[in-house]
């Protein structure tokens, strides 16, 4: 029984997918299904139950999984002790950030850090908040640049990085051009583009809409900013952005929306237990953010 093959057997009972398990420990599909069955010839059972489309664990996969985990992170713990005597950081950091994200903090975090810490297996992952910060608890993420709606993350240590009101923008011979403000019942009235599901933004829009009880027609959805911004000028439907996202387009006219009044922001989430790669980001994070929240792990 070898190290990586509790490694592999893990990422796929994680991943329930054998091609994602491979790409996430970077070796060929056929790699890890060879040392799986191998590591199951040495316990003499089918850990893995691979008839359905998804693989599944086994009854005695399912008791092997909870050891496994922890054989790994007894190595781990030996690895991050030396290093901390040693001053050594190497390993691997996973760090998300939501789709879209042209946040330069973000990586000008990331190229301080890898020239600082060459040793470090850099992972770079983009999804929408949610899944980022369920991996964050689970895990599968060390960190993850995510959108807020307001509310604080439970159960994660946060440091906010902006705040800003949602604004309806619209082109300049655009009805609603004229207007300085808007509620969402003159909005009702329009197609809208925005942002997906799980992004701050689109959140605090449909909740407000929510707690309106209006439906709103949302006709088109791009992950990137100034890909609503630009659907919103070709007059496909008005944009849903925060202020800083339309700021660049002359052409729109950003409306405040008067009915939502919490705004959107964006904010570094983590687990409260550290690795040593963690902690060293963490300071490089301090430094192009500038906040001593983040310094000090609060």
């Amino acid at each position: 029984m070898e190290l990586r093959q509790l490694e592999y057997f893990v990422a796929v009972a994680e991943e329930a997918n054998f091609t994602r398990a491979a790409e996430r420990v970077h070796i060929s599909q056929s790699g890890v299904s060879a040392q799986i069955r191998q590591l199951e010839s040495d316990l003499g059972a089918t850990l893995i139950d691979r008839s359905g489309r998804t693989a599944t664990l086994t009854t005695a996969g399912a008791m092997a999984l909870e050891h496994a985990r922890a054989a790994l992170a007894s190595v781990a713990a030996v690895r991050d002790a030396v290093d901390e005597v040693t001053g050594l950081i190497r390993g691997r950091l996973v760090v998300g950030m939501v789709n879209g994200c042209t946040i330069p903090g973000l990586f000008e975090a990331l190229a301080s850090f890898h020239r600082t810490h060459p040793g470090v297996d850099i992972r770079l992952l983009e999804d929408s908040s949610d899944p980022l910060t369920e991996r964050v608890r689970t895990g599968t993420a060390d960190l993850a640049l995510i959108g807020t709606a307001g509310a604080p993350t439970p159960g994660l240590e946060t440091f906010p990085i902006s705040t800003e009101r949602l604004v309806a923008a619209v082109p300049l011979d655009h009805p609603l051009a004229r207007r300085k403000s808007a509620t969402l019942a003159s909005l009702a009235a329009y197609p809208i583009v925005c942002m997906p599901e799980g992004t701050a933004p689109r959140t605090m829009f449909d909740r407000t809409c929510a707690e309106h009880d209006l439906q709103m027609d949302i006709v088109l959805q791009a992950s990137a900013p100034d890909a609503v911004a630009a659907l919103a000028l070709r007059g496909l439907g008005v944009a849903i952005l925060t202020q800083s996202m339309v700021a660049n387009h002359g052409r729109l006219k950003a409306l405040t929306i008067g009915d939502i009044k919490t705004p959107a922001g964006l904010a570094l989430v983590w687990r409260a237990t550290q690795s040593p790669a963690l902690r060293a980001f963490l300071l490089h994070s301090y430094v192009a953010f500038g906040g001593p929240r983040v310094a000090n792990g609060s």
